[in-house]
């Protein structure tokens, strides 16, 4: 897989972005601290200025990559599901066994994420961090329909449609392929963040991950 990674591009919808970060030295910088910044201050007091003090580059420089911070939030986000989506992809194209291959996919959406040294500028152990935190604010606004039509979200449904497939094969008139599917990979960010935050309402402790919940609940909705 890391092979194969290294001489692919992650591709996000060009509309998200005014320039693609990934053609320039300065869009790279701008994306792997603000990465960093987020992380480090939260979505809500993250702003250009800040960043731009950060890699030491004019605000209006910034501006020319993206036309706004929820802009780059969308591209943080979909630049995680089309990574992601390359491990599903990969991770499971040789398992034969409909079951095996789906519990797999589970385990691909639902676990806790380590760094991928294929891509040097994006540490993809923190960025999972704001997916797990930050993520649904790109989504929870007024905008979202419009942007939902002009292609914003197509990678994010794109996963879930890949989970639903594999659903479908192992029960094919199963009637909430779509809800489940959806669930597995919300319900998989959800669950970190209360073993982040309220670890006292959630069973997903440290040695029990939201995977074994979400196989688990797949599997008694398959039988």
């Amino acid at each position: 897989m890391k092979n194969l990674l290294s001489v692919l591009k992650i591709s996000v919808p060009d509309k998200i972005f005014i320039k693609d970060p990934e053609t320039s030295d300065l869009g790279k910088r701008i994306v792997e601290n603000s990465i960093l910044l987020i992380d480090d201050i939260g979505f809500d007091s993250f702003t250009f200025k800040k960043l731009g003090t950060k890699i030491g580059s004019n605000e209006s420089s910034i501006y020319r990559y993206f036309e706004s911070k929820h802009k780059l939030l969308l591209y943080l986000s979909s630049w995680y599901w089309a990574w992601l989506e390359y491990q599903l992809v990969i991770e499971t194209f040789s398992i034969s066994n409909p079951l095996e291959k789906l519990e797999k996919a589970i385990a691909i959406v639902t676990r806790t994420v380590k760094e991928d040294s294929n891509f040097s500028h994006i540490n993809e152990t923190v960025l999972y961090k704001i997916i797990v935190n930050e993520s649904s604010k790109s989504f929870l606004t007024k905008e979202v329909d419009l942007e939902n039509r002009e292609g914003y979200f197509e990678i994010y449904k794109r996963l879930i449609t890949r989970l639903n497939e594999m659903i479908l094969v192992i029960k094919p008139k199963y009637t909430f392929s779509l809800s489940l599917a959806s669930t597995i990979l919300e319900g998989g960010l959800h669950q970190h963040f209360l073993q982040n935050h309220f670890p006292s309402i959630t069973d997903s402790k440290d040695e029990e991950l939201p995977t074994k919940f979400f196989i688990q609940l797949t599997k008694n909705n398959l039988q």
